[in-house]
């Protein structure tokens, strides 16, 4: 399990999770379907009685077929991440939907409008041929499959378009913000899409309230939520995007060898006040190893352990990369600090810390120079320890 998410298969080498909300929030979908059992089957035009099951069968499996559908829609996305050379970190299938984890997108706005696209075609595309089939059935007495088929087709149609509106986070805002960065830049083209997915998010929780809807109701919480994280998560970005690994450092620690027991660490530690050490083999980075790591193991059984039993193998980082790749390298592996290297010699280690604090500095330049772009963050002091 990671992050809470539970690992079920995998597609062109991309871990395929379901979040443990999904899990939660299942029978509820499956008990609301079921209720709306009868105004389904009058929309399909199939009359309830020939239909095998209870409505809380019925309701359950429209609801898998829900999270079927947003499985293939999100697998549109990282197919296409891929195709398009970007890195896909996994797909998660989430309480109200699913999220394909793209940690390097397309490098261009129309590349990721493009990505953004095909999520919402590739369901639109599914909900077209569904519904020919059931065309193609009509007047059959075929009718738990007649009405199977119409649900996957309603479901993906719904998906398609709900994603489309031009609103951050759906894949609208997403195609909006594409075509837009190109011509008023990325930070300004993110504020008017996680702009537009508010201004949703509010009629969505209005239009709830009056129609004491609840389900809707979280869904415009979630909306709003997301539309914000996008617009934080862009800034930190722009913030970042001129500013090197080099910029940021503030320790350089020595390279402790993986035969050092946990104690020496330890002892390191406390006498250096340095909270995070590079590990390696004969002057080879291999991993770093934290704080954290060190508690970790019971402290009768610190000397005994060796560095190599517990340190995180974490692929150093050069120099001279830009801030933001460090980032994602820290919150993809959750370790304390990275390595970084110059022409392939370790010259210090940089933290989460180190990125916080120059973003920190980031957003009060913003603040006090606001009509000038922002600027590389001052070099900090290499001496001092993280």
């Amino acid at each position: 399990m990671t992050g809470g998410a539970i690992r079920i298969g995998g597609v062109r080498g991309i871990p395929i999770r379901i979040h443990v909300s999904f899990l939660v929030v299942l029978p509820f979908l499956a008990l609301g379907f079921g209720r709306m059992f009868g105004e389904a089957t009058r929309i399909a035009g199939i009359p309830p009685e020939r239909l095998h099951g209870s409505p809380f069968l019925w309701g359950l499996g429209i609801a898998l077929a829900l999270f079927l559908s947003v499985l293939v829609h999100e697998l549109a996305h990282s197919l296409y991440a891929l195709r398009a050379g970007g890195r896909v970190q996994a797909i998660t299938l989430l309480m109200i939907g699913g999220v394909s984890q793209i940690s390097e997108p397309p490098k261009t706005g129309r590349g990721e409008a493009v990505m953004a696209f095909v999520g919402p075609l590739a369901s639109l595309v599914l909900g077209g041929l569904f519904y020919v089939v059931h065309r193609a059935m009509a007047g059959t007495a075929l009718f738990d499959l007649r009405f199977a088929v119409f649900h996957l087709a309603y479901l993906n149609v719904v998906l398609g378009l709900f994603n489309l509106l031009p609103a951050f986070p759906m894949d609208g805002g997403r195609v909006l913000r594409g075509l837009l960065a190109e011509r008023v830049g990325l930070l300004r083209a993110t504020r008017t899409a996680a702009a537009a997915g508010k201004g949703f998010a509010v009629l969505f929780a209005i239009y709830a309230v009056v129609s004491a809807n609840l389900v809707l109701m979280a869904v415009a919480f979630f909306v709003y939520l997301g539309a914000e994280a996008e617009s934080r998560s862009v800034l930190v970005k722009a913030l970042l995007g001129h500013i090197r690994v080099r910029d940021l450092l503030r320790s350089r620690p020595p390279l402790i060898d993986l035969s050092v027991s946990v104690y020496d660490v330890g002892e390191r530690m406390l006498r250096e006040r340095c909270v995070a050490f590079p590990v390696g083999d004969g002057g080879r980075v291999a991993g770093v190893v934290g704080l954290a790591d060190v508690q970790r193991v019971p402290r009768g059984e610190r000397g005994r352990v060796s560095v190599g039993d517990i340190a995180r193998r974490i692929d150093p980082v050069d120099a001279d990369d830009e801030a933001s790749k460090a980032l994602r390298v820290l919150a993809e592996t959750r370790a304390p600090a990275v390595p970084v290297l110059e022409s392939g010699v370790l010259v210090g280690l940089l933290s989460s810390g180190d990125v916080a604090r120059a973003l920190q500095l980031g957003e009060l330049e913003a603040t006090q120079h606001p009509a000038q772009p922002v600027r590389r963050a001052a070099r900090p002091n290499l001496e001092q320890h993280a």
